[in-house]
């Protein structure tokens, strides 16, 4: 037996910070009506991938689904805005569940901190020195030294994002893969990255720290002057997010990899 579609009765909206986006809310409130985030069946968000990302941040520990809407520069995880229907669209739609990548981080100072990815950990260098880094998997060196401006680990749902920037592969949705990526490599010149078993954990270490510092990212986190990051994925933390079933995540992964 089918089950019955999940109806959304109790929406909140969120937006960004523009006129568009805080005007189609506007619009959406004063036709479906709102709640507040703890009374919500679901999350509506108003903007483009990067509402997204901080929605998703922002609500993890809500259980709640997030819809995005595009009303922003980029949108490539959010559905094509329209108002009407929005109900039928909520009820129909198709859930993706996600886990974000988890940094750890030691810096110069001996400091230790953590936070989450959802897109990608990225390691860049601070000044005109390239970085120069070694990277282990699972504590085994697998590259004793890479020379780059940068490197960096994308979960499928952020291999479109700055990780396809840095010419890596795109990995569809459901691939127990994270991409390893660097960023402008000079040497080994040939590498080009490597895709990483998501149950594996990857240690990059940064050689000669003083004379080339490097900074530490996740998402929009940043932590500057590190010695040592790890990256794996934290299956303990998942956040759902809602697609329409023709215009689905990993529908878009696949066009965007026939695009030139």
């Amino acid at each position: 037996m089918n089950e019955s579609p999940r109806r959304f009765e109790r929406i909140a909206f969120v937006a960004s910070q523009t006129s568009e986006a805080e005007a189609a809310r506007a619009r959406l409130i004063q036709r479906y009506g709102a709640v507040d985030v703890e009374d919500a069946d679901v999350i509506v968000a108003l903007g483009g991938d990067g509402l997204m990302l901080q929605s998703l941040h922002r609500f993890r520990d809500r259980s709640l689904p997030i819809y995005g809407m595009h009303r922003g520069s980029v949108g490539f995880l959010m559905n094509t805005f329209r108002e009407a229907d929005l109900h039928e669209r909520l009820a129909q739609a198709s859930h993706v569940v996600i886990h974000p990548l988890l940094m750890e981080t030691v810096d110069a100072a001996g400091e230790r901190r953590t936070a989450l990815a959802i897109n990608e950990v990225s390691l860049l260098r601070q000044t005109y020195q390239a970085a120069k880094l070694r990277i282990s998997i699972d504590g085994k060196v697998r590259l004793e030294e890479l020379i780059c401006d940068g490197v960096l680990v994308a979960t499928p749902a952020g291999s479109t994002a700055y990780n396809l920037s840095a010419h890596g592969p795109i990995l569809p949705l459901g691939t127990a893969l994270l991409a390893l990526t660097p960023i402008s490599p000079f040497r080994p010149r040939r590498w080009r990255g490597a895709l990483i078993p998501d149950r594996a954990t990857i240690q990059i270490t940064v050689l000669e720290a003083d004379k080339r510092p490097v900074s530490a990212v996740a998402d929009h986190q940043e932590v500057r002057d590190i010695v040592e990051v790890t990256a794996r994925l934290d299956q303990s933390s998942s956040m759902d997010m809602l697609f329409d079933p023709d215009h689905g995540l990993d529908e878009r992964i696949l066009r965007e990899q026939f695009i030139y």
